[in-house]
């Protein structure tokens, strides 16, 4: 190698290492030439491949006159009886690739009268955690369960489902055509139960995101549909800007809370100046259902997303960072990409990253720097004692790991990625797209704004109130998870 500076005999002085470096020829790697350029490069990202192949069979084919059932597969059905007990029904869902289990009166039957998902799952767990608060006309049944689980009696679905509004439960028979599923998700609807027709026997599920990758990955033989995905979601108009979303720094109870109040499957998590440093959904209360990961609850959404990448990178293998968001001039293409590719209900739509506040700061709360593209909830609860009887204590399992919440606590300006994105400005969900689909195709589905409100009313049937104590919250945790 040769330096940069000779050491002259009558120079006393030592070339550095980094002096030496200053005269290094240049890397080959600078004069190489990109094999693709700027254009081609934005070209790609605003219209990413598909992640499949289309499907022949449909070929030539108007979407909508495809039948719902051609969508569906009777061996992705999971049944669990409605007599069964929380916990078992916990384990078969959060075990298996489902994200929702049908309810039947017992084994010998195949009609489903009711689901079960991570929604009720995250009711339910708020409920035996203490954060859930009843009303007058739910009084009784929490009265019930907390009685029975004094008592150390199994909680059965049936008992666990009275706890509040769920998500409706909609059915059509197997030959309706999509646009009626279309048109019903369009609505706000996010699953739908596909029945055998003249029967009520259940074939299969029809979700809202495997219409839209279906609708996706065939784009080319929809023109109706495949002529929209071009276009930047700022001209579309589709979205909300009605957001919900919790600083990073807030206990994970608040969030789940509220989740459950406003009804919804997921939450932005942002930093001090609305940055969106990660997502927090239904789903990730999967780590939750052990007595051990009770101090989760007490500690930061930030802190419980580190949990949930690192646990997703001991699965996959390999680190992973926030994808879930997009900017307005993302086009539906590029949007759709990413909603398939994550699994996600919803991408969140954000500006030009803003400085975020050193890890050194005091945490703020939500209201600290209104956001002046968004008006986000406030999720500063009163605290609120429940009466006596309410009071539910539950066994404590002895897990054979170690609880997920020893993993350092790090704070929202901290998060990894968090540059990544920017500041929150709205949202666009899976009802969005298939809302604008359904328009686009002259559908006349329900104003998806209005479903928003409707959940959110029925959520309120069970309101929330968080405990003063950290003590209290840890001592009434149930392990939903029986040991084996």
């Amino acid at each position: 190698m040769r330096l940069a500076q000779q050491t002259s005999p009558s120079h006393g002085h030592r070339p550095s290492f980094t002096e030496q470096l200053r005269g290094m020829p240049p890397s080959p790697r600078g004069a190489r030439q990109l094999s693709m350029s700027e254009a081609q490069i934005r070209e790609l990202m605003n219209n990413p491949p598909t992640t499949g192949s289309a499907d022949p069979k449909f070929a030539g084919r108007d979407w909508q006159h495809i039948a719902v059932g051609e969508l569906v597969q009777p061996e992705d059905l999971r049944w669990v009886e409605v007599d069964s007990g929380v916990e078992d029904a916990t384990n078969l869902l959060t075990e298996s690739d489902a994200t929702v289990l049908l309810i039947r009166a017992n084994k010998n039957e195949n009609s489903a009268v009711a689901t079960f998902d991570y929604r009720d799952l995250t009711q339910y767990l708020l409920f035996a955690t203490g954060q859930l608060q009843p009303d007058d006309e739910h009084l009784v049944v929490f009265e019930k369960l907390a009685k029975k689980a004094q008592q150390g009696h199994k909680i059965p679905l049936r008992d666990a489902k009275s706890l509040g509004n769920k998500e409706p439960f909609i059915t059509l028979p197997h030959t309706a055509d999509l646009t009626a599923a279309v048109e019903t998700f369009g609505g706000g609807v996010h699953r739908i139960v596909i029945l055998k027709e003249g029967t009520n026997h259940a074939i299969g599920i029809l979700s809202q995101l495997r219409l839209v990758k279906f609708l996706w990955e065939n784009g080319r033989a929809f023109p109706t549909i495949d002529q929209l995905y071009p276009r930047e979601v700022k001209d579309l108009g589709i979205g909300s800007q009605g957001l919900i979303s919790v600083n990073g720094d807030k206990p994970l109870k608040e969030a789940l809370t509220l989740m459950n109040n406003e009804g919804v499957t997921s939450l932005a998590v942002v930093d001090n100046n609305y940055n969106v440093v990660g997502n927090i959904s239904n789903v990730d209360v999967k780590l939750l259902t052990k007595s051990s990961s009770a101090p989760l609850l007490e500690n930061t959404c930030i802190h419980f997303i580190s949990v949930i990448l690192s646990t997703r990178g001991m699965i996959d293998g390999q680190d992973s960072y926030p994808v879930f968001h997009i900017n307005p001039q993302s086009t539906l293409a590029h949007t759709v990409a990413k909603l398939v590719a994550t699994t996600a209900h919803r991408m969140w739509v954000v500006e030009t990253p803003t400085p975020s506040s050193t890890p050194s700061s005091a945490p703020l709360t939500p209201g600290t720097g209104p956001n002046p593209h968004a008006t986000p909830i406030s999720i500063a609860h009163p605290p609120v004692n429940h009466p006596p009887h309410l009071s539910t204590s539950f066994p404590q399992a002895n897990p054979p790991f170690q609880p997920l919440s020893a993993t350092p606590s790090v704070s929202a300006s901290a998060m990894p990625g968090q540059h990544m994105s920017g500041r929150l400005s709205g949202v666009v969900s899976l009802t969005d797209i298939l809302n604008l689909f359904a328009r686009a195709s002259g559908l006349h589905p329900t104003d998806p704004e209005e479903a928003r409100r409707k959940r959110r009313g029925s959520s309120s049937s069970s309101r929330s109130g968080v405990r003063g104590s950290m003590d209290s919250a840890r001592s009434s945790v149930v392990d939903l998870r029986e040991k084996r």
